[in-house]
């Protein structure tokens, strides 16, 4: 049994807690996937940012796998219907990119991130909504790009093969002092009640540092988990997807 871990919301917006997440990881001999967002909120482009960049290639370059993780992130200039707002209530705080693309548009932005991936030499494997949130759409547009692999915060999907694999994920919010103990109670139950899902996935955000519960959950979590389950990479997914 092992665990498919990443850390989301790479972007130099979040520096100093990425590295942090990343040295977490690397302390307990992990190699988390990165989740790569190429220009967060609009206001930091990995292309005017060639340091932290490098940063990402030397990772990769260490065997992390790389997703795009969306284009900006947040959902500016996207208005949502209320079956939108029903869809993402309590899950995210509009930093739903993709929750209300259709195909299109959905393909319109993941090329846009793919080709500036390729442009600073970085080759995603996959594709990740912020927030988890997308339209059937979405998953095709990712085939369409041949991205192979696809996360919601219930499965993993193998686009090309047309394979779902149910998936649990462990993740935290330190948004409010009641959600950051919430999040603490709920990881500890994960451990009790998921250690033998096949397919077990630890989430980690860099916002999980801001807040001391969730701060020292994350510790404890990793800890716990790493040490009976080693960190699996996404590739394998895709080995015998018949098999899996």
């Amino acid at each position: 049994m092992s665990v498919l871990l990443s850390i989301h919301d790479v972007s130099p917006a979040w520096d100093g807690q990425v590295r942090a997440l990343w040295h977490l990881c690397r302390e307990r001999g992990a190699t988390p996937a990165l989740l790569v967002v190429p220009d967060w909120h609009g206001q930091w482009p990995l292309r005017n940012a060639p340091v932290y960049t490098q940063w990402i290639r030397a990772r990769a370059s260490e065997g992390a796998e790389i997703f795009l993780h969306g284009e900006r992130h947040d959902e500016v200039g996207l208005p949502r219907s209320w079956r939108d707002s029903q869809r993402a209530f309590g899950r995210t705080n509009r930093e739903g990119e993709f929750l209300t693309l259709e195909h299109d548009a959905a393909f319109e932005r993941i090329g846009r991130g793919v080709a500036l991936f390729r442009e600073i030499g970085l080759s995603p494997i996959g594709f990740v909504p912020p927030a988890w949130l997308c339209r059937p759409g979405a998953h095709s547009a990712c085939r369409d790009h041949a991205l192979p692999l696809l996360e919601d915060d219930a499965a993993i999907y193998l686009t090309m093969a047309g394979v779902r694999l149910t998936s649990p994920v462990l993740r935290w919010s330190g948004r409010t002092d009641f959600r950051a103990r919430g999040s603490a109670v709920q990881a500890a139950l994960r451990w009790r009640t998921q250690q033998d899902e096949p397919h077990f996935r630890i989430a980690l955000h860099p916002m999980d540092l801001e807040h001391p519960v969730t701060r020292q959950s994350v510790i404890d979590e990793l800890d716990r988990w790493l040490a009976v389950r080693p960190a699996r990479p996404y590739a394998t997914l895709l080995e015998s997807p018949a098999t899996q």
